[in-house]
């Protein structure tokens, strides 16, 4: 059986490549964007970056942050009622990925008549998706999801993550600017910097034969290995930030090949408790290591060679894994971050349906989605195996 496989849009990448963003909307023949970016962009005035540069070149564009941390499809029916409203012609992202995904969103319904839930991937809504979407650009100002570069849109829909995928909610571009993220607090660049490893490292250990994403997800790791820890502890460090920026955008081009059972559990957990998505995959991953050991043993030599980490690879990863998230200052359990034990069934059963959960390297179920949700909240790794 025939795969496919692709690679993302057109990025412009480096130290002041905010300022190509007039040219990329010009070339895109964007000329009235609706801005979607989130409250803490505005509050943090991150748009001094942006809103100059489209005001010297004539650009008209729109604010719209209306929108939850983690977004909804009543998020977006607000949003392209602020696009008709400006008579905007394209969407112009700015943010983390809760806007960037709010991006994809709009523009989706600017031609794709609501309810958003008939769009949902894994009912096979991407058939429903057509190529009349508006031009969208996004810049990134956070290193983690990826989404910039990526065909998906997660949205929390009847209080599930739903995923919404096509080729053509990809940007026209991504600038990719690190001067952008500097301002990031530690504890977010941790956060979003693990997301963009569980990105990685699920993407390398998904089935499936795609060498080209294997190799992404492979650099990806040991970019943010170096330049992680680097960022976290200087916000300043425009090399470290830079890196990031690419490793997050690579790790969302790796998981074409597919994510896995961290994801599955960690979309659920999001649209419960609205807890934020990176830091939810940083806990919830030695947990799904411990529960996909048998069936990632084999994958695990070639990260540790990459990694350059010592020693029988499962255990000289692992331990590299819960030393780094130590080193990060990520918790250790789902119940420091706030996450109660009250309803493990639900959260198995909707992490069994979710999409990510067809990429897991092991056929796991509801019943043991439930116990490693248990193991994780309680912090307890003997209960994930």
């Amino acid at each position: 059986m025939a795969s496919v496989m692709s690679f993302p849009t057109r990025i412009v990448y480096g130290r002041g490549a905010i300022k190509e963003l007039p040219g990329e909307l010009k070339r895109v023949g964007a000329s009235r964007p609706l801005l979607v970016t989130d409250k803490g962009i505005l509050q943090a005035g991150l748009l001094r970056f942006v809103t100059p540069l489209l005001d010297q070149a004539g650009v008209k564009a729109q604010v719209f942050s209306d929108f939850e941390a983690n977004p909804t499809d009543r998020d977006a029916l607000r949003g392209i009622e602020a696009f008709r409203a400006a008579n905007a012609d394209s969407v112009l992202g700015v943010g983390g990925g809760a806007s960037l995904d709010m991006a994809k969103a709009i523009a989706l319904l600017v031609n794709h008549p609501p309810p958003l839930e008939q769009y949902d991937d894994a009912k096979g809504g991407d058939a429903r998706i057509t190529a009349a979407v508006p031009p969208i650009i996004q810049v990134p100002t956070t290193a983690g999801t990826g989404s910039e570069v990526g065909r998906s849109t997660v949205l929390v829909i009847d209080g599930t993550k739903t995923v919404i995928f096509s080729p053509f909610l990809m940007a026209r571009a991504a600038i990719l600017d690190p001067e952008l993220t500097v301002g990031l607090p530690p504890a977010i660049t941790a956060a979003t910097g693990m997301d963009a490893f569980v990105h990685c490292f699920e993407a390398f250990c998904a089935p499936g034969f795609h060498p080209l994403a294997d190799g992404v997800a492979l650099e990806g790791l040991r970019l943010i290995q170096t330049y992680l820890p680097r960022a976290y502890d200087n916000g300043k460090d425009i090399e470290a930030r830079s890196r990031m920026l690419a490793a997050a955008s690579m790790g969302a081009t790796a998981f074409q090949k597919g994510l896995g059972g961290v994801h599955a559990i960690a979309h659920p957990v999001g649209a419960h408790f609205n807890t934020h998505h990176g830091l939810t995959n940083a806990v919830v991953l030695p947990y799904i290591i411990v529960h996909n050991r048998r069936a990632i043993e084999s994958h695990l030599p070639i990260i540790a060679r990459t990694l350059n980490l010592p020693g029988e690879p499962f255990a000289a990863m692992f331990d590299w894994v819960l030393g780094f998230r130590k080193r990060l200052n990520i918790p250790h359990s789902l119940a420091e971050i706030g996450v109660p034990l009250s309803n493990p069934d639900t959260i198995g059963h909707e992490a069994s349906l979710d999409p990510s959960a067809a990429g897991n390297p092991l056929p796991t179920d509801a019943a043991a989605y439930a116990r490693i949700f248990r193991s994780a909240v309680k912090g307890d790794l003997k209960l994930a195996g």
